[in-house]
């Protein structure tokens, strides 16, 4: 896999969205600079995020669809997400019990407020609820919410983006679909208006298709459009964002609830023909900042634009870290959509623009939760000593640690190379120990400076947090990660790493 590409991640601060009170920049390209902004507010990913009330945010498999300046942020809040949230170390769980589809509503991005429930579990009838998107007809006024719902899709419709929904009717089948009905599914409104269902087919989803909503009342969908047939596997999380006229397609791998890859497909035309498939610039080091596709909106305003990614962790299910949604900024290079795999950034929604947060973490896969299944080489991490290194259940955050450890007298690192400004900066990491080892360490190097690393070699028998202070970087690059020169037997586990600039 690539691990070369250059991205900006930001500290993992334990916090809820804030609102940032000094003056960031803003960066409506990839690498472009904009003017400053007045203000800007903060998105903290990695965490459990929380409404302006101080409530936890439910919102799960859903879609951003904006009225005028405001957001409305539409998802379903399962009762197996409210258990884990409230004790993330009991472990995942496999309650996907419906207790609502919720709205919640912005005009920053970053502060949402709780709306009310647009359907509840109840008015639904139980079963799996899920890929739930809105759009409004401008033949009929209504907002019409579209769900997963079972084998089939629900509708509902509200004379309000923030009201109560109706259910407004089902479909069983959609003709076209090689089995019948979607798999993974979103909801896309165009730029006139009309609306489209994105997705893959029901078992298998190794096809993806485009559907129109009826023109009428979107209270249907119409026939498919067989866009693309994969021939890698499946593909599932289906989403859609339109930039500079072209259409992008983008679905994860077919792994269930876990991080993956996101590929994508791209036409100037939303029916086709589609270019062949790509993994979006940004997602391969650390699995799309440890998501899976959930949504895409784009953000326009007085001085730039970009596309906001939404990842849906799915933490309550697969246990892929903390915090159930984690979104981030795409940008383009010409045509090329770039993610940027952020644990923090500002953004200004009115002037469009955004940048990478003053607490910058900039180690990519840092808890080592990306790669999902028991392995030596993990996203994002280079070694050296073979399968001395690998991942290991029971982390200090999430279900993963990094691992070192070997029957035999072994020589081993774990390392990530990293481009980043030019500062002074702390590295940190939470590290258990066996010890007795010859020399064990996590390390900062190849920054312009001599090597500096805090000792592990002592025996840590609990999650202990070590750090390094200082790193002055003048070249604008850095190595940080783990080392031991270990005699038979002796082991040490690492888990959230943090690079962050102080100065």
């Amino acid at each position: 896999m690539l691990k070369k590409n250059f991205r900006r991640t930001l500290a993992s601060i334990l916090l809820p969205l804030s609102v940032a009170l000094t003056s960031v920049g803003g960066a409506a390209g990839a690498d472009a600079a904009t003017p400053r902004t007045a203000a800007a507010v903060s998105i903290q990913n990695d965490v459990f995020w929380k409404d302006t009330s101080g409530t936890p945010i439910y919102s799960q498999g859903g879609g951003v669809l904006k009225v005028g300046s405001t957001y409305y942020w539409y998802g379903a809040k399962y009762n197996g997400a409210v258990s884990y949230a409230g004790n993330p170390a009991g472990g995942k769980n496999s309650d996907t019990s419906l207790s609502a589809i919720t709205i919640y509503s912005s005009t920053d991005l970053a502060n949402w407020k709780f709306e009310g429930n647009a359907l509840t579990g109840a008015d639904l009838g139980g079963g799996w609820v899920g890929r739930i998107g809105v759009a409004r007809n401008p033949n009929t006024g209504k907002f019409v919410l579209v769900s997963q719902l079972d084998s089939g899709l629900v509708f509902a419709t509200s004379s309000t983006p923030n009201g109560r929904f109706t259910r407004a009717g089902t479909q069983s089948s959609i003709s076209g679909v090689s089995t019948g009905m979607s798999g993974d599914q979103s909801v896309f409104t165009d730029d006139d208006g009309k609306a489209y269902l994105i997705y893959s087919n029901k078992s298998g989803r190794s096809h993806l298709y485009v559907s129109t909503l009826r023109a009428s009342d979107f209270l249907q969908v119409d026939p498919a459009k067989n866009v693309y047939n994969s021939s890698a596997g499946g593909r599932e999380g289906n989403i859609m964002f339109k930039y500079g006229g072209t259409y992008y397609f983008c679905s994860s791998d077919l792994h269930g609830w876990n991080a993956s890859h996101t590929y994508c497909i791209s036409a100037k035309n939303i029916m086709g023909p589609y270019s062949a498939e790509f993994v979006l610039q940004g997602t391969d080091a650390d699995f799309s900042h440890v998501t899976q596709t959930g949504l895409a909106f784009t953000v326009t305003g007085s001085q730039g634009s970009f596309v906001v990614f939404g990842g849906d962790r799915w933490s309550d299910f697969a246990g892929n870290g903390i915090g159930y949604n984690d979104w981030v900024p795409v940008t383009f290079n010409g045509s090329t959509p770039v993610f940027h795999s952020l644990n923090q950034w500002t953004v200004d929604a009115s002037s469009g623009t955004w940048s990478a947060g003053r607490g910058n973490n900039y180690v990519l896969n840092p808890s080592a939760e990306a790669d999902r299944v028991a392995q030596n080489d993990l996203a994002g991490w280079t070694t050296t000593g073979g399968a001395v290194n690998s991942n290991k259940l029971g982390g200090h955050t999430g279900r993963w640690a990094f691992a070192q450890s070997s029957s035999s007298a072994y020589n081993a690192s774990r390392y990530q190379n990293i481009s980043l400004p030019n500062g002074t900066y702390t590295l940190s990491a939470w590290v258990k120990s066996s010890g007795g080892q010859k020399k064990a360490t996590v390390f900062a190097k190849n920054f312009g400076g001599s090597e500096l690393s805090a000792s592990i070699s002592q025996s840590l028998g609990s999650w202990t947090k070590v750090s390094v202070s200082g790193i002055a970087v003048t070249n604008g690059s850095i190595q940080v990660g783990v080392f031991s020169d270990a005699n038979a037997g002796n082991w040490v586990n690492v888990d959230d790493f943090s690079l962050a600039q102080t100065g």
